[in-house]
């Protein structure tokens, strides 16, 4: 009897290292598996998996002999390297893609719920001292660094429990970034090789970012610092050395001591949404932009940020914002740690509404709204689901030959309207 196995295999290092079960492999030569279409699909499964992990070995074993001729000693290999595994669940959140794409109310209503300010205010005033500290060494406000705590690890009590050497070598073997994450890899070798920290303590996310602030190890090595003195720069113990490391990343960025993030505006009815570039605070209260509390900062270089279209909040944000932005290149992120740390030193949150009655659109949604922008002549380029600056500028111009406020915010109800072109 001849029997064929084909496994749907991505990558094939080694045929010989594949074993299979003994049970299933005496069901095979038996042929019990013929007429079971569910269990040969399990065989086919498991033998994929099997070889997977013995790849991942060779593919471990070659990335040894590399680091060994980057300077890795082979102590640090061996404490480092020595029982790593593939983690399957590493993959299935690098793959994963939500279904709906999450309205940034709803986002920062969790970032900067009632429980998290409060919490971060506990834990300034336990901090106070080494927060204040690092305030005045650094140039960067207590509360932003405190901020910035919460948002990442929810202030320490949730900064993940995966292996960074794990995570970090199954992403390079098989992630979607895996010259990046080979990258980081090897930069956390060096950190445990200068001893700031062991292989077993060096924890963080599944997607390799590590300790209280979730810096990935090539941050860490440019921008740690040793905040209480003892030799060593440790993001999953020290909250000096967190708050110092933090607040010198933002300073790093460009942080502007002296200066707010930004400002919650007014913008007149006439204004025109389409607008990307920055201006001088000056210029932009010439266009009748005004504080919604107050004067305008004196920005030389500021941006409005208007993340709901003209139905929501918008925003005046200078360098400080952007500080921000270098350390998470999400507006919604920026906005989070802007809103909380507000909160947090007492000041007022956002005060202008969104639009909570407009339903979140889907991936899907997205995709279709995308595709039928191009089929209409916009332009997009491919339909991936993302809102990127070329869907948002082929809908401004749909928006504007629909006679509608070009604020580029898509909608259930704006894509309706695509949807009735012909």
């Amino acid at each position: 009897m001849s029997l064929k196995i084909d496994l749907p295999l991505r990558r094939v290092v080694n045929h010989t290292s594949l074993t299979l079960s003994t049970g299933l492999l005496s069901m095979l030569l038996s042929g019990s598996l013929q007429a079971n279409p569910q269990l040969m699909t399990e065989v086919d499964a498991r033998g994929a998996q099997e070889l997977r992990y013995a790849n991942f070995e060779q593919w471990l074993n070659e990335f040894r002999r590399f680091a060994a001729t980057q300077g890795i000693s082979e102590a640090t290999l061996a404490t480092a390297l020595n029982g790593v595994r593939y983690r399957d669940r590493v993959i299935e959140l690098d793959r994963y893609q939500p279904e709906f794409v999450r309205p940034i109310w709803e986002y920062l209503d969790s970032a900067a719920s009632d429980t998290r300010v409060n919490t971060g205010r506990e834990r300034f005033e336990e901090n106070r001292q080494t927060a204040l500290e690092m305030q005045q060494r650094f140039g960067v406000p207590a509360e932003i660094v405190v901020a910035i705590w919460g948002i990442e690890s929810n202030y320490g009590s949730n900064f993940g429990d995966f292996s960074t050497i794990e995570a970090l070598a199954t992403l390079a073997y098989d992630g979607r970034r895996r010259d990046f994450a080979r990258g980081e890899l090897l930069a956390a070798l060096r950190i445990i090789e200068q001893g700031d920290i062991s292989a077993e303590r060096m924890k963080g996310s599944w997607a390799g970012a590590m300790g209280h602030t979730q810096f990935i190890p090539s941050s860490f090595e440019a921008y740690a610092v040793d905040g209480d003195g003892d030799g060593h720069r440790d993001i999953w113990g020290s909250i000096p050395d967190v708050m110092a490391s933090t607040a010198n990343y933002l300073a790093r960025a460009g942080w502007q001591t002296g200066q707010p993030w930004g400002v919650e505006v007014v913008l007149p009815t006439s204004f025109d949404y389409s607008q990307t570039e920055r201006l001088s605070s000056a210029e932009w209260s010439r266009q009748g932009v005004r504080a919604l509390e107050g004067e305008l900062p004196d920005f030389e270089s500021a941006a409005l940020v208007i993340p709901a279209g003209a139905q929501g909040p918008a925003f005046l944000t200078g360098p400080n914002f952007r500080a921000i932005l270098r350390y998470n290149n999400a507006t919604s992120y920026a906005l989070a740690v802007a809103t909380l740390a507000d909160k947090i030193a007492g000041r007022d949150g956002i005060q202008q509404s969104w639009p909570r009655g407009e339903a979140a659109l889907t991936r899907d949604d997205v995709k279709e709204l995308q595709q039928r922008l191009n089929d209409a002549g916009y332009g997009v380029g491919g339909a991936d689901g993302v809102m990127g600056p070329n869907t948002r500028e082929g809908l401004r111009a749909f928006q504007r030959q629909q006679g509608l406020t070009p604020d580029a915010f898509a909608t259930q109800s704006l894509l309706e309207r695509l949807r009735q072109v012909r």
